[in-house]
């Protein structure tokens, strides 16, 4: 990627408290030019890719997977890790944020359209390709595998879904478990063979075992059929836990994938030169999710974002207060919504990777100064994250709340991030084959040798025992905001258990309605039970 080094001149503060979807505060830097400054470099982001497939997987980025109203916000706002509270007249956006959080959403919910729409997007564009006629057997493959994907998400959130494969067309709603009968089929004819077991022989698959992360191999495909069989007793009311543990353990046994720990290290692009506290180098789990995280050698599927030519990503305008635009030099003003529920943040209860996944506590600028709020509501100027939040709704306190900084942030970055954003990652896979084994077993100590092998990579203290509770607290603490909580919650029965401001809600809430204009515009569609 192109280096460009900037510097930061005179900051001017203006007083004026805005929204991102009222009125928005005014807290902006002036660049003037392309200057350096010691140990400060921007990067203007590498080009989005120009193969035949880009158009099909660019798709991932269309349905929100780290934006908001659409698949992030539908996965971290309907769970207990991540809430947006409504901040006087900022933020009630008609009250469908409140509705996801005390899963009290109907079928007109934005975010529960806007799902529907861009994942139906996203598989009309992999129809349009696939009919094309031009890919090769490699091409087809993975292309079949991405629509199953896009599939797999809309059944995970609807229930009985429709499952087109031309463009354009008009099929019969199909029951969950038709859903999931048809996406297993497609990742099983990607792979060439026609179950996963221990023995299994994948030399007849299309798919390459190459490594590039924002394509689909076989360890990918993989991942996506892992995550699939482990939920599937959720979806059909048959478990499939060997399944998913042949899967994981195939990954990590054959894909050559490593897991990014003390050796593996990246240049801290959110370093403040002025500011012994920020690093120079992140390292290990940290490393993972950087701004300059590509190529990581645990990533085996990701999403490319980049700032100049691969946006959607926006989790720093989603998440932190406006006056954190002076803390990293952004060119826009942060959005001041997204924050973290206080019970999961002390869940961490000391664990290192919370103080690599929340920003909390007094922020300084760039310079190390303290940050201020002047339209402050607390009566105290210093900008203060903290685990607490005094209400959801009217008047949820500005500051309050530990942000999301796990997908950490650059200097002088832009609203668009340049984080590329795991979907299957090589932790994810340990604490997969991690479950399954407890689960098939039925002895959840059987999880202990790959959950410590995640802790020691974090410096994190081995555990000596495990329960079905303190493993989903330890899949908390390893995967927060990469959009699985919601997932992960009902597949252990927790998602309709009360949390901070939620009251107990029912099992209908455990898929979405079918939306409102979905409906209208096809009558055919059947509305889920509950709605």
């Amino acid at each position: 990627m192109k280096k460009l080094y900037t510097t930061l001149f005179v900051f001017s503060l203006f007083a004026i408290i805005f929204s991102c979807t009222d009125v928005e505060e005014e807290l902006r830097g002036v660049i003037t030019t392309d200057i350096s400054l010691e140990g400060i470099a921007t990067d203007s982001g590498a080009g989005a890719g120009g193969d035949a497939l880009e158009g099909a997987f660019s798709q991932l980025r269309s349905t929100g997977t780290a934006g908001h109203t659409n698949w992030y916000s539908a996965q971290e706002l309907t769970s207990d890790e991540m809430v947006v509270t409504t901040k006087g007249g900022d933020w009630y956006d008609g009250g469908w944020l409140i509705d996801f959080h005390r899963h009290e959403y109907k079928s007109t919910n934005p975010s529960v359209n806007n799902n529907w729409n861009s994942h139906y997007g996203a598989v009309n564009a992999t129809n349009e390709l696939l009919a094309g006629g031009t890919l090769d057997a490699n091409g087809t493959a993975q292309i079949r595998a991405l629509r199953a994907y896009f599939f797999w998400r809309l059944m995970d959130m609807y229930g009985n879904i429709k499952l087109p494969t031309s463009p354009g067309s008009n099929v019969a709603q199909s029951t969950r478990a038709e859903a999931f009968a048809f996406i297993e089929s497609e990742l099983l004819a990607a792979l060439g063979v026609s179950s996963i077991s221990s023995s299994m022989d994948l030399s007849g698959s299309a798919l390459s075992t190459a490594k590039d992360a924002y394509r689909l191999n076989q360890f990918g495909v993989l991942g996506i059929i892992s995550k699939l069989y482990l939920n599937a007793e959720v979806y059909t009311g048959t478990a499939r836990w060997q399944e998913a543990h042949d899967a994981a353990d195939y990954i990590i046994n054959n894909g050559g994938y490593s897991l990014c720990d003390a050796g593996c290290s990246v240049p801290n692009p959110g370093k403040r030169p002025d500011v012994p506290e920020d690093p120079d180098v992140l390292t290990g789990y940290a490393a993972v999710f950087a701004p300059n995280n590509q190529g990581n050698p645990e990533h085996i599927w990701s999403v490319k974002y980049d700032a100049a030519t691969a946006g959607g990503m926006n989790l720093a305008m989603m998440s932190l207060h406006y006056s954190s635009q002076l803390t990293w030099n952004f060119d826009s003003q942060p959005w001041n919504g997204y924050s973290t529920l206080e019970d999961f943040y002390r869940s961490f209860d000391g664990d290192p990777r919370q103080k690599m996944a929340f920003i909390e506590g007094k922020q300084l600028d760039f310079g190390g100064s303290a940050l201020l709020d002047y339209a402050t509501d607390d009566g105290d100027p210093l900008l203060d994250y903290t685990p607490y939040i005094n209400e959801i709704y009217p008047d949820g306190c500005r500051e309050c709340g530990a942000r999301p900084g796990k997908f950490s942030y650059s200097q002088f970055g832009r609203p668009d991030m340049d984080n590329d954003f795991t979907l299957i990652r090589l932790g994810q896979v340990y604490l997969i084959r991690a479950e399954a084994l407890a689960r098939v077993t039925g002895d959840w100590n059987n999880a202990l040798t790959d959950t410590n092998v995640i802790r020691g990579r974090a410096g994190a203290s081995a555990l000596s025992s495990l329960d079905a509770s303190s493993f989903l607290a330890e899949r908390g603490r390893e995967m927060f905001g990469e959009a699985v909580r919601r997932t992960d919650l009902i597949r252990f029965g927790e998602y309709g258990k009360a949390w901070w401001e939620k009251n107990p809600s029912t099992a209908d809430k455990e898929i979405f309605p079918i939306p409102f204009d979905a409906i209208q515009a096809d009558p055919s569609l059947k509305q889920n039970p509950g709605y």
